[in-house]
């Protein structure tokens, strides 16, 4: 099920459940879950992107392994907050998706995620090597986090 408010997503949760976040590159996904009470958000992985059923594959077994309640897709919108085309391919990702699952999946500005996840690890002193490794599941946890701070408001 696509749920394309906050409120929309927070009405088809349990009560509780870890929900995960990502951020759909076009080489690699990159994996951030939340905790039980969806408090707060841990970068967790990066999975390397081959073809849809591969990859939904191997989201919906760590969904499964991980008893995950829900999915945030980050939306790459544009500055002047239109959707292109990246939005577009991550909206078709998420219908596909969503045939293969009952999870609810819903979406989150990802606007400025990646910046501000390069900005953490330049702070943290993380070597540019190590950057590129964790990039995406950082920013997966900038994406959750968003999410999980507005449904605080919500629940």
């Amino acid at each position: 099920m696509i749920c394309e408010t906050p409120e929309e997503f927070v009405t088809a949760l349990p009560r509780a459940g870890a929900i995960a976040g990502l951020d759909l590159g076009t080489k690699t996904i990159g994996v951030a879950v939340s905790d039980g009470l969806r408090q707060v958000a841990s970068p967790l992985t990066v999975i390397r992107r081959t073809k849809f059923t591969a990859d939904a594959g191997a989201l919906l077994e760590l969904a499964t392994g991980r008893a995950l309640v829900g999915l945030v897709l980050g939306l790459p919108r544009n500055m002047d907050g239109s959707e292109g085309p990246r939005a577009q391919s991550t909206r078709a990702f998420a219908r596909n998706l969503s045939r293969l699952t009952d999870l609810p999946i819903t979406f989150w500005d990802e606007r400025l995620s990646t910046v501000a996840a390069e900005r953490a690890l330049l702070e943290n002193d993380t070597s540019r090597k190590r950057r590129a490794e964790v990039v995406d599941q950082v920013a997966a946890g900038y994406i959750l986090q968003g999410l999980l701070d507005r449904l605080r408001y919500l629940g």
